[in-house]
């Protein structure tokens, strides 16, 4: 069956959630990713939107973290700073999922700006809630088209800490989450090794090591041993594409 790169990444990414986590929710694919491990593998899945929704169960797909949909069927609605504060920094969230415009080898997140802070050559949108979530939830996913641009050796401006310069690093720190547990892109999932630099740890159907390599700029090792990722399924497609977002608006 034929599939998107969008749809290819929404579906790997959600078998990664395991039932029961807690999820800290964004917009775009991860939500899709989210509310797709609900409705296949993780009917359990606790998931948590930053404008202070919890135990969110939408109908629909949510258009932006305020939308309506979210409350209906929730198990709570609070506030942004209880959100953080009680939940996320206490170490009650077991997942966030973020993305950036650039992700360096050791899952360092670039949201900021490209070029010089004080001369840019483009700025993004910045944090939001990212440089919290990078740092307190207990696992971090990161969803990314796999290109060259978006996969500098070291990032120019650290708006969220991955691993820093090594594990090592990251704990010497002080931060407490577990940093970026995946990378999952379009060509294949990316994993940390003991020292904290991301390897390939499986590839896509179709795609190569050679193919990933090229779309990386640093010297992107394998793994030990490089796993294979099944297709997605016709009911992970179906679900996708007649419940989560028929008209196609984040696929």
């Amino acid at each position: 069956m034929d599939y998107t790169a969008s749809e290819l990444m929404i579906v790997n990414a959600a078998r990664l959630l395991r039932d029961g986590d807690s999820v800290f929710v964004g917009v775009g694919i991860p939500n899709l990713a989210c509310n797709l491990a609900r409705r296949t593998h993780a009917p359990n899945l606790l998931m948590i939107y930053e404008a202070g929704v919890i135990g969110a169960r939408p109908a629909r797909l949510p258009l932006s973290i305020g939308d309506p949909t979210l409350v209906s069927g929730a198990t709570q609605v609070c506030g942004m700073f209880d959100i953080f504060s009680l939940y996320l920094q206490r170490g009650n969230v077991d997942v966030g999922f973020l993305g950036g415009a650039q992700i360096d080898r050791f899952g360092n997140i670039n949201a900021t700006v490209i070029g010089d802070y004080q001369h840019p050559k483009v700025r993004l949108p910045g944090s939001g809630g990212s440089m919290e979530i990078a740092a307190w939830a207990n696992r971090c996913y990161i969803m990314t088209p796999h290109q060259k641009r978006r996969f500098p050796a070291k990032v120019d401006f650290c708006t969220s800490a991955g691993f820093l310069g090594g594990r090592a690093q990251r704990e010497a720190a002080g931060i407490r989450g577990g940093g970026p547990q995946a990378v999952v892109t379009d060509l294949c999932i990316l994993e940390p090794d003991e020292t904290g630099e991301l390897v390939v740890a499986a590839l896509h159907p179709g795609a190569t090591l050679e193919q990933a390599q090229a779309n990386t700029g640093w010297e992107l090792r394998p793994a030990r041993e490089v796993k294979f990722t099944p297709p997605p399924t016709q009911e992970e497609l179906r679900i996708l594409r007649e419940e989560l977002d028929p008209q196609g608006i984040y696929r």
